[in-house]
C-alpha cells in the first residue's frame, strides 16, 4: 500500500472511529429527574441520583424504577423494559409505566452550570443540587451539609412565624454517610402554611410549608430541603 493510499484510508476511518467513541461516551446531560426508588441490578442508577434527558436505563422484566421529573412534576413507576429519559416524561419501551402528577416547584429547582454539565456516567447525588424553599409535604427530607464533625451533626428546625415549635435531632453516622435525613423516620410533622428556619453546622435555611401540604407518604421531590 502506498503512503498516499494509507493516509487516505486512515482519514476515511476517522469519522467511523469518532462515531463509535461518541456512542460509547455519554453526552453531557441536564439533570431533570430524580430516582426515588430502584430495584434493579442492571439500571446503573441509585436511589437519590439525578438522571438527564436522553439517558437510557435498562430494566429486567420485574425490575422497578421510580422517577420524579423536576420540571413537569411527573411521577413515574416503571416496571421492566428500556427507559429513555425525556424532558417531561420517560419513553418506556417493552415495559409498563404508571404516571401521576405530584406537587413540586415545577422547574424552580436550580442547578449550577457545573452541575448541569455532569454526564450520565457520573449521575450525581441529590445533595449536589440546589432545591426549592417551598415544601409540599409536612415531613421534609433534608439534604445534609458535607464533612461535618460528629459534634456538629445536630439538625435544628424552629418555626419563625409563631414561637413555640422547635425540633432538635442528632444525625447518626448512617444518615451522615447517606447525605440526607428523612423527618418521617422521626415522625415529625411540620405545620401547614408555617415558616421555619433549619440550621446545622453553621448553615441556615428559611423555608415555608405549603398551606395544602400532605401529611402522609409523598414523593421526595415534593418535600426536599437541602443545605449547601
Amino acid at each position: 500500500m502506498t503512503l498516499k493510499t494509507l493516509v487516505a484510508a486512515t482519514l476515511a476511518a476517522i469519522p467511523t472511529l469518532a462515531t463509535e467513541a461518541s456512542a460509547r461516551g455519554p453526552a453531557p446531560l441536564l439533570p431533570i429527574a430524580l430516582v426515588e426508588d430502584v430495584k434493579s441490578a442492571t439500571a446503573d442508577v441509585e436511589f437519590m441520583d439525578y438522571v438527564g434527558s436522553g439517558q437510557v436505563i435498562k430494566l429486567a422484566p420485574r425490575d422497578i424504577l421510580v422517577l420524579s421529573y423536576l420540571r413537569s412534576c411527573e411521577h413515574e413507576t416503571i416496571t421492566g423494559g428500556t427507559v429513555v429519559v425525556g424532558l417531561e416524561r420517560s419513553d418506556v419501551r417493552d415495559g409498563r409505566v404508571v404516571r401521576a402528577k405530584v406537587a413540586c416547584d415545577g422547574g424552580n429547582m436550580r442547578l449550577s452550570s457545573q452541575q448541569a454539565g455532569q454526564s450520565a456516567a457520573s449521575a450525581f447525588r441529590l445533595q449536589s443540587a440546589d432545591t426549592q424553599r417551598m415544601l409540599y409535604a409536612r415531613k421534609p427530607v433534608v439534604g445534609l451539609p458535607k464533612a461535618l464533625a460528629r459534634e456538629d451533626r445536630i439538625l435544628r428546625i424552629e418555626r419563625t412565624d409563631r414561637p413555640g415549635e422547635r425540633h432538635e435531632l442528632r444525625i447518626d453516622d448512617a444518615a451522615a454517610a447517606a447525605g440526607f435525613y428523612d423527618l418521617a423516620k422521626a415522625d415529625i410533622s411540620l405545620a401547614r402554611g408555617a415558616t421555619y428556619e433549619a440550621s446545622m453546622g453553621g448553615q441556615k435555611i428559611t423555608f415555608q410549608v405549603d398551606a395544602k401540604a400532605k401529611s402522609g407518604a409523598t414523593p421526595i421531590v415534593s418535600r426536599l430541603l437541602r443545605f449547601q
